[in-house]
C-alpha cells in the first residue's frame, strides 16, 4: 500500500512539474506573440506603402499591381495565422493551468499520508511560507499577463465591415422612411423571348404566355383543382399545387440568385444607366418595415422580402409595377419557436435567407429558427421551427423550392443538415446528416444526367445530393475555412471557392476535381457561369473571368471596393455591384469590355433580381426599382 501512495506521488509530482514547465513556456510564447501581434497593423506597411506609392505614380503598370496583391495576400495570411496560434495557445495555456492544479493539489495531498511532520523553527516555516506565496504570485502573474495578451489580440480587420455570408453592411439613417420617387408602367415578358437554362444556354422546355408577366400585368394563373390546408392560425386557406416545369421557373426570378440558385436571369433589356442620388431612371424606391440583407424574389406582377428583428419576424409582398405594399405575413405564435432571438451579428441579422416561391406559396426562414409558408394573399399555410440555429454569426443559407418539396441547408455548429419538406403541409420528408463544418452558404440545384441535385458547400465538402430522396451521391473534399459563397453549375461542372482556400472545378458525376486556382477567391459573393465563362467576384476588389472548362484566367477587373452582392447574368451581360453601390456590366466574352457603370449612392450587399426591362435592388430598408422612364 505505501509503495502504491509513493508511485501516485512520484507521478503527480512529475506531472505537476511537466504541466509547470508547459504553462511557463506557452505563456512565454503567449507573450511574445501579443508583443508582436501589437506592433504589427495589418493596415501599415512600409513595403505596402512604397508599392503604392509607385503605383500612383505608374498607374499602369499590371506587374506592380499583382507584386500589391501578393504581399497583401501574404501580410493577411500571416495576420490571421498569427491569430489562430494565440486562440489555440490560449486554450493550450488554460488546459496545462488546469492540469498543474490538479497535480499539485494531489501531490499534496499524498504526500501528507506518508510523511511525518519534522520540527521547524517559526522563522523556517516563515521563509517557506512566504517562498511559496511569491513563487505562486509570479506564476499567477505570468498566466493572467499571457491570458490577457491572448485576448487583447483582436482581430482588427473586424473593424471594418468584411461581414460574412448573406450579410449586408448596416442600413444609414438616410434609408430610414423612404418615399415613392415615381411609379411606372412596365414592359412585360415578349411571348418570342428565348429563356435561358441555368448555365446560360436555351431551355428546353417550352413555355407559353405566363401569369404576371404578359400583356395584361395583373392576370393570373386559372385554378385547375383545389386542395384545403389547416392553417397553423387557426383559419384555413385554400391553394392550388401546380407545380412548376424548370422553364416556367426560369422565366420569373422564385429564389436567391433565381432559378436553381444559379444568378441566370432569362429577362430582356435589363436597364444598366441609371444614377441613385440624381434619380436618373429610377422608376420607385420604397421603404420595407423591418430590415433584412436578403436579396428580392419575383413571381409574375409580385415581389418578395422579409425582415426582422428581435421582437418581429415578416414576409412582404410588392406590387413589382408599382411598389405598393400589398400584404404583410408575421412569422408569429409558431410552436416551438423560441421565447427569445438569437445573438447574431449586426451584418447578418435575423432575416439574412433570401424567401423562395414556386407560384404557389411563398416560403421563409429566419434566424431563429422559424420556418413559415403562406398563400399570394398573404394567408398562412404552415409553419414551423427547426430549432434554433447554433451560428456566432447568424443563419444566412437561402431557401430552394422544387415540385413538392421544400430544401434547406441547415449548417449548424449543433448539427449539419439537409432537410427536404412538404410545401403544402410543412411535413418533414427526409433530412440527410452531413460530414462537415457550420456553413453561411446556399444551395443550388441543377440537372445533372437526367437527375435533379440539391448541391451543397461547407468545410470540407462540396457535395451533390438526389433531390428526390436526398441520398449523397457524390463529393469532393476540397474547401476549409468559414464557408459564405455559394457553388455554381455550368459547362456540366460545379464550381466553388472559398477565401483563405481555393477555387475548384468538380466532375458530378464522381465528385473529381477537373482543375483548381488560388488567385482569386470569395469570401461572399457566389461564381456564377455562364457561355463557357466562369466569374468570380472577391471582397477586395476584383473580378476575375476563367476558361469553365480549362480554369485559365482570361482578365481581371480590379474594381477598387470589395464586392458582397454575388455577380449575375442577365440579357447578356455580366452584372455586378460594389459595396458602394456602383454598379458595373461587362459583356460576356473572353475579352475584358466594362460595358457601363452606374452609381445607386448607397451601400449595396444583397443581389438584384429581374423582370424585363426592371431592376430591383434592396439596399437595408429599403427596395428600389430602376428602368427606363
Amino acid at each position: 500500500m505505501t509503495m502504491n501512495i509513493e508511485n501516485k506521488l512520484t507521478l503527480s509530482r512529475n506531472v505537476a512539474v511537466v504541466s509547470g514547465i508547459f504553462c511557463l513556456a506557452v505563456s512565454f510564447l503567449l507573450l511574445l506573440n501579443y508583443w508582436q501581434v501589437s506592433r504589427f497593423d495589418p493596415l501599415e506597411s512600409k513595403a505596402m506603402e512604397v508599392l503604392v506609392e509607385r503605383l500612383s505614380e505608374n498607374p499602369d503598370d499590371d506587374a506592380l499591381k499583382n507584386d500589391i496583391r501578393n504581399m497583401d495576400l501574404l501580410a493577411r495570411k500571416a495576420y490571421f495565422n498569427s491569430h489562430w496560434q494565440i486562440r489555440t495557445g490560449s486554450y493550450l495555456l488554460l488546459f496545462g493551468a488546469v492540469l498543474f492544479a490538479f497535480a499539485l493539489r494531489m501531490y499534496h495531498s499524498l504526500k501528507s499520508k506518508i510523511e511525518v511532520p519534522e520540527p521547524h523553527g517559526e522563522d523556517e516555516l516563515q521563509a517557506r511560507l512566504l517562498s511559496q506565496k511569491w513563487i505562486l504570485i509570479s506564476g499567477a502573474a505570468v498566466l493572467i499577463l499571457a491570458l490577457a495578451g491572448s485576448h487583447a489580440s483582436v482581430n482588427h480587420l473586424t473593424s471594418f465591415g468584411t461581414g460574412k455570408p448573406g450579410e449586408s453592411l448596416p442600413v444609414t439613417k438616410a434609408e430610414e422612411n423612404i418615399e415613392v420617387i415615381e411609379v411606372g408602367g412596365e414592359p412585360v415578358l415578349q411571348s418570342g423571348d428565348s429563356l435561358l437554362a441555368a448555365d446560360g444556354s436555351a431551355a428546353d422546355d417550352s413555355i407559353g404566355m405566363l401569369a404576371g408577366d404578359d400583356e395584361s400585368p395583373r392576370s393570373t394563373t386559372t385554378p385547375a383543382g383545389e386542395m384545403s390546408l389547416p392553417a397553423t392560425s387557426g383559419a384555413e386557406t385554400t391553394v392550388n399545387f401546380v407545380f412548376p416545369e424548370a422553364g416556367t421557373l426560369r422565366a420569373h426570378y422564385p429564389a436567391f440568385r433565381g432559378a436553381f440558385g444559379n444568378g441566370i436571369s432569362a429577362h430582356k433589356n435589363v436597364p444598366v444607366d441609371f444614377d441613385g442620388p440624381s434619380g436618373k431612371n429610377i422608376l420607385w424606391k420604397v421603404n420595407v418595415p423591418l430590415a433584412g440583407n436578403n436579396s428580392p424574389v419575383i413571381w409574375g406582377d409580385r415581389l418578395f422580402l422579409s425582415g426582422a428583428n428581435a421582437q418581429k419576424r415578416e414576409i412582404y409582398c410588392y406590387d413589382r409595377y408599382g411598389g405598393k405594399l400589398l400584404w404583410t405575413a408575421s412569422a408569429s405564435d409558431i410552436p416551438g419557436s423560441p421565447p427569445t432571438s438569437p445573438k447574431t451579428t449586426d451584418d447578418t441579422g435575423l432575416a439574412a435567407p433570401s424567401v423562395t416561391t414556386d407560384g404557389n406559396c411563398v416560403y421563409a426562414i429566419f434566424g431563429n429558427g422559424d420556418l413559415l409558408a403562406v398563400d399570394y394573399n398573404g394567408k398562412r399555410m404552415w409553419a414551423r421551427n427547426l430549432g434554433m440555429p447554433d451560428n456566432h454569426y447568424g443563419h444566412s443559407s437561402s431557401l430552394l423550392a422544387w415540385k413538392n418539396k421544400l430544401y434547406v441547408q441547415y449548417d449548424t455548429n449543433k448539427g449539419r443538415k439537409l432537410l427536404a419538406l412538404n410545401v403544402q403541409t410543412g411535413e418533414m420528408l427526409w433530412e440527410t446528416n452531413r460530414n462537415v463544418k457550420i456553413s453561411w452558404a446556399s444551395p443550388i440545384m441543377a440537372n445533372i444526367g437526367g437527375k435533379y441535385q440539391v448541391i451543397l458547400s461547407a468545410d470540407p465538402l462540396v457535395a451533390g445530393y438526389d433531390a428526390e430522396t436526398g441520398k449523397q451521391l457524390w463529393s469532393a473534399s476540397v474547401l476549409s475555412g468559414e464557408v459564405g459563397s455559394s457553388p455554381a453549375f455550368g459547362e456540366g461542372l460545379v464550381f466553388a471557392a472559398n477565401e483563405y482556400a481555393r477555387l475548384v472545378a468538380i466532375n458530378p458525376s464522381g465528385g473529381q476535381v477537373v482543375w483548381e486556382q488560388d488567385e482569386y477567391l470569395p469570401e461572399v459573393a457566389s461564381p456564377v457561369v455562364s457561355g463557357g465563362l466562369l466569374f468570380v467576384a472577391t471582397s477586395y476588389g476584383v473580378l476575375a473571368c476563367y476558361d469553365a472548362k480549362t480554369g485559365e484566367k482570361l482578365w481581371e477587373h480590379d474594381g477598387g471596393t470589395g464586392y458582397y452582392s454575388s455577380p449575375v447574368v442577365a440579357d447578356g451581360k455580366l452584372i455586378i455591384f460594389d459595396t458602394e453601390g456602383k454598379m458595373q456590366a461587362f459583356a460576356l466574352a473572353r475579352e475584358k469590355n466594362l460595358v457601363s457603370e452606374s452609381a445607386l449612392g448607397v451601400k449595396v450587399v444583397t443581389t438584384p433580381a429581374f423582370a424585363n426591362n426592371r431592376m430591383f435592388v434592396r439596399t437595408g430598408n429599403a427596395l428600389w426599382c430602376i428602368g427606363s422612364k
